[in-house]
């Protein structure tokens, strides 16, 4: 009865006392719909939550749909390492790969079925995206729309262009309203903050909103334990506002975990912001009334900035402010996705010239960089188009001798931080940059989602010689030897130690564990001495199994350490 009171109380707040009343009615009924007294609450986060994102056709197979494909070989390769699989969205799309949604509740048919979905749901947890800021201009609710069928008659929103919309913020350099033809004659401009094809949705129409309930529950019903909110952080729009991070976005956020504490306990809503860290946490709320976790933005970008200047003093300092006050949220930590590395996030700690460091390298190992329009009309990077092992690759001296070693250190890291990791497929695949995929397609992104042949890649990973295999292998078992450690658990305390610059060092403390995990991310051989309070003189490398003195340590180029007793 206080969620359902909880409830009311924020759809008034929202949308006022009338349509609040009644859309409270609306998501009631949904709520009887898909409540399941099966479903309890358990605790939230463990060390052996390790997520592989993935597309539905990553892997592909002759004869065999792509969703079974990729199951099969989640099943044969990666079992004991990834407890989840979040597959990108594999609804019916008509462009942006998959995130310009034609229809919320069915699956693509040229990657397989539902029962294909809940089939990788018996042997890895499932997360979802809820795609819930637009959907195609193909679709058929924009064609309703269009039609100005009932129920959809204020699905989209409509703007006079002649209104000065500069303080929108853009996350790309595209134009912000799109003229469409309805069928009664009438032109209309309606908003499209990422593309023409993907029209924003009007949640200030209560009918968006059920609809999007019934999509967040839906998804929950066929498996999904984790709710990705995708570009949530433009969902609300108020002409003459930055139409960003509005208050009313945060209380749709609060409003759905409400209705999830109430029928769904156990499934958690991730947000992706990709925002400066400030901005990005906002999303955690109180703690205990947003979301779960969050996208640890900042990361993949600073990461990449430490390896090339091979200094870990900024990565350090950043890090220590990795502290949550609740252990109900945690970070979300990943260096590569279905989308370029974010540079946003690094406002206020790196500056313009540093920046664009990273923007020349990425030029130079052959990656594109995609800008957006600021509110005086000029541009910035946006985002950093290449894949996270070309990112790291140096060749200015030549042929690079450790690519694959750096790869793998920038990985440790992510991996003993605070939060919970998840790793791209193509990452754990070593894979290089899709020159030929950028032609194709003329999209930047593209460059990092590769369809694979899957007995190409299997035969790679049989030879030890190949870089799929030197990159493949060493990564599962770093994997596999991590989730055994409750000194990584989630949550678990930790502390930045500052050793030497060239190495980052954590220690991670659980209840009755403490590991001190050392990377080394320069290309020279760094001698070090591990010294503090209850350091003891001698530990074991968990990795390895060797038995290390902490008093004279020497990490080879890009080598890492997890110590503890």
């Amino acid at each position: 009865m206080e969620k359902h009171q909880d409830i009311k109380q924020l759809l008034k707040k929202i949308y006022g006392e009338e349509k609040g009343t009644l859309a409270l009615t609306k998501i009631n009924s949904l709520m009887e719909r898909f409540f399941t007294s099966k479903r309890g609450k358990n605790e939230y986060f463990s060390q052996e939550d390790v997520i592989l994102i993935t597309y539905g056709d990553t892997l592909t197979k002759n004869g065999e749909m792509p969703l079974t494909t990729i199951h099969e070989f989640a099943n044969k390769f990666l079992k004991g390492a990834f407890s989840h699989i979040h597959f990108l969205p594999f609804f019916p799309f008509s462009s942006d790969d998959g995130f310009s949604v034609m229809d919320f509740f069915s699956v693509n048919q040229e990657l397989g079925s539902w029962t294909d979905i809940e089939s990788t749901g018996t042997d890895f947890k499932l997360m979802f995206d809820l795609v819930l800021n637009h959907i195609s201009a193909k679709s058929k609710w924009f064609e309703y729309y269009l039609l100005e069928k009932e129920g959809f008659k204020k699905l989209a929103i409509e703007v006079d262009p002649s209104i000065d919309l500069s303080a929108v913020t853009r996350p790309r350099s595209l134009p912000l309203l799109t003229e469409v033809k309805k069928q009664s004659g009438e032109t209309v401009h309606v908003w499209t903050t990422f593309s023409a094809d993907q029209i924003d949705l009007n949640f200030k129409n209560i009918d968006v909103l059920e609809k999007m309930v019934e999509a967040l529950l839906f998804y929950v019903d066929k498996g999904a334990s984790i709710i990705r909110l995708d570009a949530i952080a433009y969902l609300w729009k108020e002409i003459g506002t930055s139409c960003i991070h509005l208050n009313q976005t945060h209380d749709v956020v609060k409003l759905f975990r409400l209705i999830f504490d109430k029928v769904a306990p156990h499934v958690m809503i991730l947000t992706e912001t990709n925002v400066p860290h400030d901005e990005n946490i906002s999303y955690f709320g109180d703690g205990n009334n947003e979301a779960q976790m969050v996208y640890n933005f900042t990361l993949p970008p600073l990461l990449l900035y430490s390896f090339l200047k091979e200094d870990a003093s900024v990565l350090s300092n950043w890090a220590k402010g990795l502290d949550l006050k609740s252990d109900s949220n945690t970070f979300f930590n990943f260096t590569a996705s279905h989308d370029g590395i974010g540079v946003r996030p690094l406002e206020g700690i790196l500056p313009a010239e540093e920046i664009n460091l990273l923007v020349e390298n990425v030029k130079n190992n052959g990656g594109r960089v995609s800008y957006k329009k600021n509110s005086d009309g000029s541009e910035s990077p946006y985002e950093l188009n290449i894949t996270y092992v070309d990112a790291l690759l140096k060749t200015k001296f030549g042929k690079d001798r450790y690519h694959s070693q750096r790869f793998l250190a920038s990985q440790a890291i992510q991996y003993v931080l605070p939060g919970v990791p998840a790793t791209y497929i193509h990452s754990l695949l070593g894979s290089r940059n899709w020159e030929e995929g950028v032609r194709q397609t003329r999209m930047a992104r593209t460059i990092n989602r590769k369809k694979l042949r899957t007995d190409d890649v299997i035969s790679e990973l049989e030879d030890f010689e190949t870089f799929r295999s030197r990159i493949f292998h060493p990564y599962i078992n770093m994997i596999k030897v991590r989730k055994k450690q409750h000194a990584f658990h989630p949550n678990a305390g930790f502390e930045i130690m500052n050793i030497n610059p060239k190495i980052f060092t954590i220690a991670r403390y659980g209840k009755d564990q403490t590991i001190y995990a050392l990377t080394n991310i320069s290309s020279l051989q760094v001698s070090c001495a591990l010294k503090g309070d209850g350091v003891p003189p001698m530990m074991k490398d968990i990795l390895t199994g060797e038995r290390v003195s902490v008093d004279s340590l020497r990490l080879n180029p890009y080598q890492f350490l997890w110590l503890t007793v």
